[in-house]
């Protein structure tokens, strides 16, 4: 009898978010989130159709922050660039400081 190898489970297929692309389409709103990798990732945003501007970038938001989370174990900030398009928006991703290393001097 052959015995096969357990493949090494890896990590996740895509890198850290970067940046999002949120777009308002007849079909619905769509996203592409940049990776620090230089991927993409696209799709759609699971929000009705009817959703508004201000609640699509939220919901944009909080998907980008839970993917991080859940994928990479770290956690990220999301901040919308004015719109420069009228329904089209993009946003920075960048990792909180929550975890900065504590100076030399403190405590010693």
């Amino acid at each position: 009898m052959v015995r096969r190898r357990k493949a090494k489970k890896k990590g996740p297929v895509f890198g850290v978010p970067k940046g999002i692309v949120l777009l308002a389409t007849p079909e619905g709103w769509r996203t592409g989130v940049l990776t620090g990798e230089g991927g993409m990732l696209c799709g759609r945003l699971d929000v009705p159709i009817s959703t508004g501007p201000q609640d699509a970038r939220v919901a944009a938001a909080v998907m980008v922050t839970e993917l991080a989370r859940d994928f990479h174990a770290t956690d990220v900030e999301v901040n919308w660039d004015p719109s420069r398009e009228p329904w089209s928006w993009t946003a920075q991703v960048t990792l909180t400081a929550e975890d900065e290393p504590a100076s030399p001097d403190a405590g010693g």
